[in-house]
């Protein structure tokens, strides 16, 4: 596995590359990256349509800023800021969420296996009980309501912190916000989950 160093090194060397107008350069980033800042907006939209518009605009947005980029912020911390702020939008001109459903019938698994990390979180966090007898189809399409309904920074906030698993310094460069506001949002998206998560474990 690559170090954080390396990596930084070798996105500069493809950033240095486009600059110099050579657009393999691109295609090499988005190889790299499409794949999470898809997940992150599918998470962020619920819609596999419109999340798949939404990577295809923030990759062509970031070509169209690369000439302005200095390398002062990771590349992928810049590519995921370009991506929530268009996904935030989305979300606040109302076009909520559709269930995402694998084309073979059933939930996408990958969903799933995001939902389950996330309810795990969520239950550890807010300490909720951890053995609750929901089946795992229920307790995914559960977390995918709960956090649907979270305003966007809020969900934002979530998806980059317990699913993406970023720190809280990238995630304050992606929002363009202070560590410790990140700190306390995140705080509050968390206990605002846990209020809409708790119902469900009352009985456990």
């Amino acid at each position: 596995m690559h170090s954080q160093t390396a990596i930084r090194l070798e996105d500069a060397i493809l950033v240095d590359r486009l600059q110099s107008g050579d657009l393999a350069a691109f295609a090499e980033l988005i190889d790299r990256y499409q794949d999470r800042l898809y997940n992150a907006q599918l998470r962020m939209v619920g819609n596999a349509d419109d999340a798949r518009d939404l990577t295809q605009e923030t990759f062509l947005r970031a070509l169209l800023a690369i000439p302005s980029f200095r390398g002062s912020s990771q590349v992928y911390t810049w590519l995921f800021r370009i991506g929530m702020n268009l996904a935030m939008n989305h979300r606040r001109r109302g076009q909520r969420a559709k269930a995402v459903r694998d084309p073979r019938g059933g939930h996408d698994p990958v969903v799933g296996r995001q939902a389950e990390h996330l309810l795990r979180e969520a239950s550890e966090r807010a300490e909720l009980p951890p053995d609750c007898q929901l089946e795992a189809a229920e307790r995914q399409e559960l977390v995918r309501r709960a956090i649907d309904e979270l305003q966007p920074q809020q969900r934002a906030i979530i998806i980059l912190r317990d699913i993406e698993n970023l720190d809280y310094e990238q995630i304050a460069e992606v929002l363009e916000l202070a560590v410790g506001t990140v700190k306390s949002r995140l705080h509050r998206a968390r206990m605002a989950l846990r209020e809409r998560l708790a119902p469900y474990f009352a009985g456990a």
